[in-house]
């Protein structure tokens, strides 16, 4: 006997929200500390971030109550997939609770990735993400497009990381997709990230993200995962500079540890584009 799918309760009255960017990475934002969305959140995700029937966005985050921290979040991708971390939601989530009052400057808030420590500096924000782990160097993946030297670094989430000649030149779609369900990622995937040195300490960035199944303006633990892979390969020291494809520039500091890293620091800016309220009309069929 199969068991029906549950019924989802969606919100029937309009829901405040903010719609914000970090690097071109674009959320929408709604304080939920009072719960008025529950388990609906990832259908929710998947309308509201529609970018033809909704208002469009990469994600939707809620700031949530949390007895640990100044703020829980839940982030859903726009796929309506739960993710634990997002660099630059990260940061727009920071700077939401600060032009909300619901934090000061300075704060920390949970994810599933661990506990984030932010700090809002004017229109930038900088974030503390999870130590990183790196998984692999140089590692040879075949897909379809040939045969790539491949980093894989967790930030959080699993980043592969790919040095080309010129991110421009890459199908990020195309060879992304290939390395992001390769099975040695299975089953989460992987986000895949293709990098340039375009000088000493400074790279250029093009990210294919698992859940938007596309290239994104920005990742930030995506920029972070290449600056790490960056100063292993070419012995770079901190920060390292990363221009995202929006074309505006995220920094990564961080310390030297034996051979990996510690104390991650992610600065960029986390733009307020406009406030309002959403209507039921956007996800009600």
């Amino acid at each position: 006997m199969t068991t029906p799918n549950p019924i989802v309760h969606l919100p029937t009255t309009p829901v405040a929200f903010a719609k914000m960017n970090g690097a071109g990475n674009d959320f929408i934002l709604i304080d939920n500390r009072r719960g008025m969305i529950g388990p609906e959140a990832a259908e929710l995700a998947r309308r509201v971030c529609h970018r033809r029937l909704g208002v469009g966005a990469d994600g939707l985050i809620l700031i949530e109550n949390s007895a640990a921290a100044d703020f829980s979040w839940r982030f859903f991708n726009c796929d309506g997939s739960l993710a634990d971390m997002c660099g630059n939601g990260a940061r727009c989530a920071a700077r939401f609770a600060h032009l909300n009052g619901i934090t000061g400057v300075v704060m920390r808030f949970e994810t599933l990735a661990g506990m984030i420590q932010a700090e809002v500096r004017q229109d930038e924000v900088a974030i503390r993400i999870t130590p990183p782990k790196i998984v692999a160097v140089d590692m040879a993946l075949a897909v379809s497009g040939g045969t790539f030297k491949v980093d894989r670094i967790d930030t959080g989430v699993p980043h592969a990381v790919v040095f080309v000649d010129d991110p421009a030149a890459v199908d990020v779609v195309g060879l992304g997709r290939g390395i992001r369900f390769h099975s040695l990622f299975a089953p989460a995937g992987a986000n895949v990230n293709f990098a340039a040195v375009k000088a000493k300490g400074v790279l250029a960035l093009r990210t294919y993200e698992r859940g938007v199944e596309d290239e994104t303006l920005a990742c930030g633990t995506g920029a972070t995962a290449a600056a790490l892979a960056a100063a292993r390969r070419f012995g770079w020291a901190s920060p390292v500079l990363v221009e995202t494809a929006s074309g505006r520039r995220l920094t990564i500091s961080f310390a030297v540890d034996g051979d990996g890293f510690r104390d991650p620091w992610l600065q960029g800016d986390a733009r307020l584009a406009c406030s309002g309220m959403l209507s039921p009309e956007a996800w009600n069929d």
